[in-house]
């Protein structure tokens, strides 16, 4: 029996595993793929307090890790599939292995949106993709197309401009989303040409992508761009479906809770980005982990 299980070792997660240990609860923290979460998709962190000139994700992440073991917290590699309250929490993961807690964490981030648009699944992996720092490599000296006008397509279009030839960013609005900081660099990228007022609606390739299809929103104007790849950054869904009826959640899936991060279940808190707000940065899932266990530590506490 833990005290907390903690379901995502993303920022949230790992910062809630942090604290956590240091209040000296029973913690394990289970991940379905890799610690780091969403992190992952970017290769270096500009905006992480205390790290003047940025830090690379993968130490950044390294040094989480680190932290949360050296407070005897494990780590354990499972996807899990159901969360039961009876007495206590019964946590099932994808091998029907039962674990129990008096208290559980939810922390299990977002995915990245699809276009749901022609062409886009049957060459993923062949062309279309959602994370630059995993894939650019591959696209030296190719034309990229990528798509999103927030802070996450900037970022992907600025880190391909590493290795690709021309790189189009396509936005449906007249301006952009992303960060005046990040719209400057993009200005004084040469490589990268930005389409206004324009959606994809079609990948088209045989085996591997060739172009997509595109629409002016105004005019109704539709064009064709040749391309070897496209970079999906439009936004994200969180990570909840798994849940089914567990606790609350808003229209869009983001899990309902209480200003302590508890949910619509007794003893169990939800942060980072499958919980709903309006910055979704590495700091404020950070914040939210550690509310949330300070959280689980007072109702355990209350509840002994």
């Amino acid at each position: 029996m833990y005290d907390v299980i903690i379901i995502g070792a993303g920022p949230a997660g790992l910062t809630a595993g942090l604290y956590a240990g240091r209040a000296r609860l029973n913690t394990l923290i289970l991940e379905k793929v890799m610690a780091g979460g969403q992190m992952v998709l970017t290769a270096t962190v500009e905006n992480f307090p205390g790290f003047p000139g940025g830090i690379k994700t993968a130490e950044l992440i390294e040094r989480l890790v680190k932290q949360v073991n050296d407070l005897q917290v494990n780590i354990g590699n499972k996807e899990i599939k159901q969360v039961v309250k009876t007495d206590n929490f019964v946590i099932v993961d994808s091998d029907l292995k039962e674990y129990y807690s008096r208290a559980v964490i939810i922390a299990t981030g977002a995915l990245p949106k699809k276009l749901g648009i022609s062409g886009e699944d049957k060459l993923a992996g062949r062309g279309v993709s959602y994370c630059a720092v995993c894939d650019g490599p591959l696209f030296k000296e190719k034309d990229i197309a990528v798509v999103g006008g927030g802070d996450r397509a900037a970022e992907e279009a600025i880190f391909l401009s590493r290795f690709a030839k021309g790189i189009k960013l396509i936005h449906r609005r007249d301006s952009l989303r992303a960060t005046k900081i990040l719209q400057e660099r993009l200005k004084q990228n040469k490589k990268i040409t930005v389409v206004w007022d324009a959606v994809v609606t079609e990948i088209t390739g045989a085996n591997k992508v060739e172009a997509v299809k595109i629409k002016n929103v105004k005019n109704k104007e539709e064009s064709v761009t040749k391309c070897d790849g496209v970079f999906i950054a439009i936004g994200v869904l969180p990570n909840t479906g798994f849940l089914n009826d567990f606790v609350k959640v808003d229209d869009g899936g983001y899990i309902i809770t209480d200003e302590n991060l508890m949910t619509s279940c007794e003893g169990a808190f939800a942060c980072g980005d499958c919980r709903k707000r309006p910055l979704l940065q590495i700091i404020t899932a950070c914040a939210e982990g550690a509310l949330a266990a300070f959280s689980a530590d007072k109702y355990l506490e209350n509840h002994k």
